[in-house]
């Protein structure tokens, strides 16, 4: 089987959800009302951050728990579909879209952070777009 396109992966039709956790996971104790977000939900996060504005994935993660009415949203799938919404930003900037036209994952994902070591533009092409909006 083909494994899938980062297009196909954003466009899974998986709903979001809200669940209570069994037994610890992460930085959340057992008990915790839990959101699971999809890419989606990501990506309009991500949209309505201003430029030159920065927001971490720890805020971003309380306000979509928020949102959502849960206690935290899960770190692993937030990182997951974070990726998620950079690679199909990327793909479409290499086809052509302005940085105007794609989601500015760079205002979330920090240069020397763990997801972008592992984004497909390098950790420079995020640097760039950091300095360029004098984020830190």
């Amino acid at each position: 089987m083909a494994k899938k396109t980062w297009q196909e992966k954003f466009n899974s039709d998986k709903p979001h959800l809200v669940k209570v956790i069994e037994k610890r996971f992460a930085d959340m104790p057992e008990g915790t009302k839990m959101f699971i977000a999809t890419p989606k939900i990501i990506d309009a996060y991500v949209n309505h951050i201003p430029a030159g504005v920065e927001v971490d994935v720890q805020t971003m993660r309380k306000d979509l728990a928020a949102e959502y009415d849960a206690e935290m949203t899960c770190p692993v799938t937030t990182s997951i579909f974070l990726r998620i919404v950079s690679e199909v930003a990327i793909e479409n900037h290499q086809k052509g879209a302005t940085l105007e036209e794609i989601t500015p994952f760079w205002r979330v994902v920090k240069s020397k952070s763990p997801i972008a070591k592992k984004l497909s533009c390098g950790t420079e092409f995020i640097s760039k777009l950091r300095t360029q909006e004098n984020l830190s």
